[in-house]
């Protein structure tokens, strides 16, 4: 049985309880220090100004033509007359293919031609001598008819012999693969020395337009109303792209509105023509897009930094009589770095842009410096 005095636990209750006071006291006086001391924040006023109305979307570029350069005829290939990523022009030679097996039967249907020509003009020469005795009883009227069935049966043969020789000098011309149009070359499928056939599924390459060329993007079907009451004039609406990572932008107009909103999405598909005439556009690149719908009126704007976003909605710090003062505000858009406001801020309001993370209601600010 333990017979040891209990007088430490009061003692040490005691103890426990002034250090916890101390440190009360301190943090009451930490406190009191900083709140004390103004915070340093940024300012920039709040301006009242005519905001273009733009719509924002992420878009993909397009080709406007898109070709899979295929043989029209069976023959082996004799030579590439392009390298990869080469730009060609419409009409320029791409491949060869060898043509001596079609010159081989061109020369073969023009002896047929021949043989059948002069088969025509005995047949002819025939019809015009039984012709002008059968008048005279000499000649039957069925030998007659015969004459005749073969005279046409020439004639006949003749075009189709004609037909063959054309057809066959147009497989010579398809010898010589050309481009359908104006582009730039992908790589190279089919190496020379390969046989091709007219039915192969597999292309020898494929050629995209890039200039002009398209854009597509999609934007909620709520402002489907807003884009065709804008896009109801005589002019169209402008486009800009920009490709991620690089400056410059480019410049187009809004040249198609799918006529079907997509269930799946909510969207309506868009697309955009863009001449693209130094291919900063790629086919399958992304692009931020933003479709300007014209002046919108006078709002009041602030920075984006201005505005945080908190469990009743945005807000934001003002400025005034040397404290924070923090303001509920409705936020139509963002837009080129600027928040356009509804309600909630006045024209020439100083909105903290800087420093908000320290700020509540009612402390006191520095204004360390006023953005432009």
């Amino acid at each position: 049985m333990d017979h040891r005095p209990r007088t430490r636990v009061p003692a040490l209750i005691a103890t426990l309880a002034s250090v916890a006071s101390l440190l009360a006291a301190c943090e009451e006086s930490h406190t009191t220090t900083t709140e004390a001391d103004p915070i340093p924040v940024v300012v920039a006023k709040a301006e009242r100004k005519a905001v273009p109305l733009e719509l924002v979307g992420v878009g993909t570029v397009e080709p406007i033509n898109s070709v899979q350069v295929k043989s029209l005829v069976d023959g082996q290939l004799m030579s590439a007359e392009v390298a990869d990523g080469q730009d060609v022009k419409a009409g320029g030679l791409l491949f060869r293919i060898d043509p001596r097996p079609i010159q081989a039967r061109i020369e073969q249907a023009k002896a047929t031609l021949a043989r059948d020509r002069a088969q025509l003009a005995q047949a002819r020469a025939q019809l015009q001598r039984y012709g002008s005795i059968a008048t005279q009883g000499f000649v039957s009227k069925d030998e007659l008819a015969q004459i005749q069935t073969n005279e046409e049966v020439a004639v006949a043969a003749l075009a189709v012999d004609q037909a063959a020789l054309d057809g066959l000098q147009l497989q010579l011309e398809f010898t010589e693969i050309r481009a359908p149009i104006a582009g730039r070359v992908g790589r190279v499928l089919v190496q020379p020395g390969n046989l091709v056939k007219a039915d192969d599924t597999a292309p020898l390459l494929v050629l995209n337009q890039l200039s002009p060329i398209y854009v597509s993007f999609a934007l909620p079907q709520s402002l489907l109303g807003r884009i065709r009451g804008a896009g109801a004039g005589d002019d169209p609406l402008t486009v800009t792209a920009r490709a991620e990572g690089v400056a410059a932008v480019e410049h187009g107009v809004l040249a198609f509105v799918d006529n079907a909103v997509d269930t799946s999405t909510g969207t309506v598909r868009m697309r955009a023509r863009f001449d693209n005439a130094d291919d900063m556009l790629w086919p399958g690149l992304f692009v931020d897009v933003r479709l300007n719908l014209g002046a919108a009126g006078e709002q009041v704007v602030v920075r984006d930094a201005a505005v945080a976003a908190g469990p009743e909605g945005s807000y934001v710090f003002l400025v005034r009589d040397g404290k924070a003062e923090q303001r509920t505000v409705t936020v139509e858009r963002s837009q080129g770095g600027e928040s356009l406001i509804e309600k909630g801020v006045d024209a020439g309001d100083s909105v903290v842009v800087d420093g908000q993370s320290r700020l509540r209601d009612g402390i006191r600010v520095a204004i360390a410096s006023s953005a432009p």
